[in-house]
């Protein structure tokens, strides 16, 4: 298996002309930036929508893929990603298909604030689900993740086979899935995750099997700074939590 994150002419799934009706690329995008003034872990709560930023990010992915040969787009069941593969679906003329197995994955901490220096971590009555970070002890086991992730994935590929689909889902369960993929541990520094706001994690499939990743951020000049995967979390600034 190669991995395609580097930039080049195929980190977003490009086709070049030797491929044939057995490729099928399969992007997955995380969502765009979600309205969280309060700074809230909002995991698989309901109600939280895209800021006005968010949608601008959503409509540059569609603009991004508007070219490409999708033949199916499918969206978690939260509204921030059901608003963020709308423009995409419209863009190609094609009906958004709901996917429960691309939600965000679950979380203790959800509902909470978890800010720096301040938040859910600092209460010791919390501390008691930090004991395992391998598996995580917080929430949804890694393990989870990628089986239900990768049935999505592969369900996808069924559905455009030969062409290219879209899914849009969340960033914790797009890495982990990714890890998975590309033979990595599943546990992790969150702060080192590459799967920026509105990225599209592209897997290309030969037949049935995975045989690259590839990588891309079509809108990363409208991601804040301190949104951006590497990037120090800042006091007082809003996050993308739970996203």
């Amino acid at each position: 298996m190669t991995n395609d994150s580097n930039s080049n002419s195929n980190s977003d799934g490009n086709k070049s002309d030797s491929d044939n009706s057995d490729i099928t690329v399969v992007h997955v995008m995380r969502h765009g930036e979600v309205a969280n003034p309060d700074g809230i872990l909002y995991g698989r709560l309901a109600g939280y929508h895209l800021s006005e930023l968010g949608r601008q990010m959503a409509d540059r992915v569609a603009e991004h893929l508007a070219s490409r040969d999708v033949a199916y787009v499918c969206a978690s069941p939260l509204e921030r990603a059901q608003e963020s593969a709308t423009p995409i679906a419209k863009a190609h003329g094609l009906d958004l298909a709901t996917d429960g197995r691309l939600i965000e994955a679950d979380n203790v901490f959800q509902g909470k604030t978890f800010g720096v220096g301040d938040g859910a971590l600092k209460k010791p009555e919390n501390w008691k689900h930090l004991v395992n970070p391998f598996k995580p002890s917080w929430g949804e086991p890694y393990v989870d993740q990628v089986v239900r992730m990768m049935g999505a994935l592969d369900s996808a590929k069924d559905q455009a086979r030969g062409r290219e689909a879209v899914l849009v889902s969340h960033q914790l369960p797009i890495w982990i899935v990714r890890s998975y993929v590309e033979k990595r541990r599943l546990w992790h520094d969150p702060r080192k995750r590459q799967c920026t706001l509105a990225s599209l994690t592209s897997f290309t499939y030969q037949g049935d099997r995975v045989v690259s990743v590839g990588y891309s951020e079509p809108a990363i000049d409208l991601v804040p700074a301190h949104l951006r995967a590497g990037a120090k979390p800042v006091k007082g600034k809003d996050k993308a939590f739970g996203a």
